[in-house]
């Protein structure tokens, strides 16, 4: 119970908000320069506009483009919608507003859930890391990521982290209802929520090796899958299409899991076009995660978490549509950033404290540059 101790917690979640107030500084100083509203960046384009949709209409919406593809809004999962109403009702917010609360509230609620598994995890894995510093600086790496802004959007990206952090932490500790009824919620969040349930029935099956027996593992490993699995079979009888109607909406936005082959595609194409420092630099980025995963195994993280990164990253990179949203999509694979908390934590607090400062301010600033450019898809 010592990891959900919110005064042990506090410094982490003091370092989170202010990374997160530097970063939505910067975009207000860039915004006001660049003659453009920050609160409509945050919560009125892109993903953030089908989601106040939902709140408000419902499903059914969806766009026929030109070339005609059918973009339906049954694309995006129930639980950030459904909660944007439940804050807008009392609140008199709209719905884009009321997102940016959710965000705001999950953001903190995943940083503390990260610090309870890093804390969790060098405690029992890794020798001569203290726990605590270990799990303070988890949670800053995270919060300072170059796509970090994402965190502060009406997006869904902090609520999913928030309830896989917060699973995979209660599969560690054997709480086995908690840990599937928030598999559940992380499963009508994003469609990735599948690494959370497949990391909570991995859990249940070395508790089981270990001898292991309880009715309470038994409704956890139940209720894991429950949440995307209900959702996904609620659009197929909406549609009339099936247990796989999902894919078919997915596919109707571009989006389907080919290994990678597309993304491939993709980078060879910005190299023989011209465009090598970008090839190069996508070329770079894959191998960082890979290389970032292969610390992770051989730091001995539990193989819980190893099974949850390694499905969100195999997800995000083998994904075939929207490449330039792959770094978001691996925001919520927080166990990769374990190795860097690490080495911070045995590093000279200056020297850390110095590193980390130079990494938030240029993430502030290129995620300020970025929501005024292309943004996130």
């Amino acid at each position: 119970m010592e990891d959900l101790a919110f005064r042990r917690a506090a410094p982490a979640l003091a370092v989170f908000a202010a990374v997160r107030l530097l970063g939505v500084g910067v975009l207000a100083l860039w915004s006001a320069a660049a003659g453009t509203s920050p609160h409509t960046l945050l919560s009125a384009r892109w993903d953030s506009l089908w989601y106040a949709r939902i709140a408000a209409q419902g499903y059914g919406y969806e766009v026929v483009l030109p070339s005609g593809a059918v973009h339906s809004n049954l694309a995006f999962f129930p639980l950030l919608p459904w909660l944007e109403r439940l804050v807008a009702a009392p609140t008199g917010l709209s719905y884009g507003s009321a997102g940016l609360v959710v965000s705001a509230v999950a953001g903190l609620a995943a940083a503390w859930g990260i610090f309870a598994v890093a804390a969790l995890v060098c405690a029992e894995r890794i020798p001569g890391a203290a726990p605590r510093r270990a799990g303070v600086f988890a949670v800053a790496v995270w919060a300072a990521l170059p796509v970090g802004i994402v965190q502060s959007m009406a997006y869904s990206e902090s609520l999913f982290t928030a309830l896989a952090a917060w699973s995979l932490y209660a599969a560690l500790r054997g709480r086995w209802p908690a840990a599937g009824l928030l598999a559940a919620a992380a499963g009508l969040t994003r469609p990735v929520g599948a690494a959370v349930a497949a990391a909570v029935w991995v859990a249940a099956a070395l508790a089981w090796r270990r001898g292991e027996r309880s009715w309470r593992m038994a409704v956890g490993v139940a209720l894991a899958p429950a949440g995307a699995a209900g959702y996904a079979l609620w659009v197929g009888v909406h549609t009339g299409g099936g247990p796989t109607a999902y894919l078919d909406v997915q596919g109707g936005w571009g989006n389907g899991f080919d290994g990678g082959r597309a993304f491939a595609r993709f980078i060879g194409a910005k190299l023989a076009s011209g465009s090598v420092a970008a090839g190069v630099g996508l070329i770079a980025g894959v191998a960082l995660v890979l290389w970032l995963y292969a610390l992770c195994v051989r730091q001995r993280q539990p193989a819980t978490l190893l099974v949850y990164c390694g499905i969100v990253v195999a997800l995000a990179l083998c994904a075939s549509g929207y490449f330039g949203s792959k770094p978001r999509l691996l925001l919520p694979a927080f166990p990769l950033l374990l190795p860097a908390a690490v080495a911070l934590a045995r590093a000279r607090t200056g020297r850390a404290v110095a590193v980390l400062g130079a990494v938030a301010l240029a993430s502030a600033v290129y995620g300020a540059f970025w929501l005024n450019g292309s943004g996130p898809p």
